[in-house]
């Protein structure tokens, strides 16, 4: 079973239709009906009622995504909710951290209690508390200086930034955001390899899984650093994508299509 992403965007965000100057054109994709005119989406190839949202010349007609496109930008607002959740929970790291650094000798002390009350409990079970690798690791957190502290609580936050960044320009599919997020996931891909080989878990494969993909998708889906012909053939297949989009919702025969079930006219949506 195929799935219709074009009819599915459409009946989300409302339908795209654009007059163009080209009158074999503009004749191929408007029709009148006893209810009134109707313009063919340049997305989903259906009739809409009503006036069209744009008119000019073919080759400035609106970009829409539709199919593949539509895909790639289903993929990259995946990636942005992705970056954007990463983003805040790295921001409540930061405050965590931040806040522990302020008040790291009461947190100290209130730790040493609460491990002397449990310490019964863990003689019981003949666990030893005072050479627990977990224990002796949150001890070794207060040795740490509170300007050490407060350093890892603004790296954290910077790294944050980027990352809610990232999430925002991916979602606007922002060629610069691609960039970004490029340079900075590969960038951290040695970090993740080395985790991997001092502790392995599914989490950490699947993390680093997810981040290869990315880095190869956007790298050469969307020829970043010359690949493919880099950002010249980029732009070139965009804007000639607009012209291919109106010739397409006309159809590829000469006469003038037949008028599909005309549907109720929706508010405009966006080409995103």
């Amino acid at each position: 079973m195929n799935y219709d992403w074009d009819r599915r965007h459409c009946a989300r965000k409302g339908h795209i239709t654009y007059a163009p100057d080209d009158l074999r054109l503009r004749g191929r994709l408007h029709a009148s009906t006893a209810v009134g005119e109707v313009w063919r989406c340049l997305r989903c190839g259906d009739f809409v009622l009503g006036e069209p949202h744009g008119s000019g010349p073919a080759d400035q007609a609106p970009l829409v995504p539709r199919g593949r496109a539509l895909r790639d930008l289903f993929i990259l607002r995946f990636l942005a909710i992705e970056r954007i959740l990463r983003g805040l929970l790295i921001v409540l790291a930061a405050w965590a951290v931040w806040r522990f650094s302020n008040s790291q000798d009461a947190v100290h002390k209130l730790f040493e209690d609460d491990l002397t009350a449990f310490k019964p409990v863990a003689d019981h079970f003949h666990y030893d508390l005072d050479h627990s690798p977990v224990v002796d690791t949150i001890r070794k957190t207060f040795d740490y200086k509170k300007s050490t502290l407060q350093i890892v609580a603004a790296a954290l936050l910077g790294y944050a930034l980027i990352e809610i960044i990232e999430g925002f320009g991916l979602w606007w599919a922002k060629r610069w955001a691609e960039y970004l997020t490029v340079v900075a996931t590969a960038a951290f891909l040695p970090l993740e390899v080395y985790e991997l080989t001092e502790k392995v878990s599914y989490f950490k494969i699947g993390t680093l899984a997810l981040n290869v993909l990315a880095v190869l998708y956007i790298l050469l889906g969307k020829r970043l650093f010359g690949l493919r012909g880099g950002h010249a053939a980029f732009e070139a297949e965009r804007r000639s994508a607009s012209l291919l989009e109106v010739k397409e919702a006309a159809g590829d025969s000469g006469e003038p299509p037949e008028p599909l079930p005309v549907r109720p006219r929706t508010s405009a949506g966006s080409s995103s």
